[in-house]
């Protein structure tokens, strides 16, 4: 690369402008979808057919929670040793506002499950993508776990 001295600017300066416009705009950090992660609200779900389940998106950096992210292309799958996993309905309801996102879905067997789920947030050029784990349970512990998210939008 060449540079070319401009008369009235000695060469220090000319070094300057060189190194300042290779290191680029001061604080143009841009965020990305390594920044973000899906968690769940409640880990554990009650082992029924219309089970009310939430992920919670959070910003890394602050770990705060992300509000008004479209969420979609979520997939629940039960890991199956041995043979593919079991495919289980999910479908999303009406988020909270406060960077939680509800879900309906089918856990037709009790034990682990997974959902997969992306997102775009305003803002951000690329699609974070996350997967959570779940617990269904056929127990009274699930159902008092389920009654906790009582209090979050249903939205059908």
């Amino acid at each position: 690369m060449r540079m070319r001295v401009v008369t009235g600017f000695g060469p220090a300066a000319a070094a300057l402008a060189g190194v300042a416009v290779l290191a680029g705009p001061v604080g143009s950090a841009v965020a990305g979808p390594q920044d973000y992660r899906f968690e769940a609200v409640q880990k554990d779900v009650p082992a029924t057919a219309n089970a009310m389940m939430a992920v919670r998106l959070v910003h890394i950096p602050d770990n705060k929670p992300v509000a008004g992210a479209i969420l979609f292309q979520p997939k629940l799958e039960m890991p199956m040793e041995g043979m593919a996993p079991m495919m289980a309905p999910v479908k999303a309801a009406a988020p909270d506002g406060k960077g939680n996102y509800p879900f309906t879905a089918d856990f037709s067997a009790p034990g682990p499950w997974v959902l997969t789920v992306s997102a775009k947030v305003q803002g951000e050029p690329g699609t974070v993508t996350g997967s959570v784990p779940f617990v269904a349970t056929a127990g009274s512990a699930a159902a008092d776990a389920h009654s906790g998210m009582a209090g979050m939008a249903h939205g059908h």
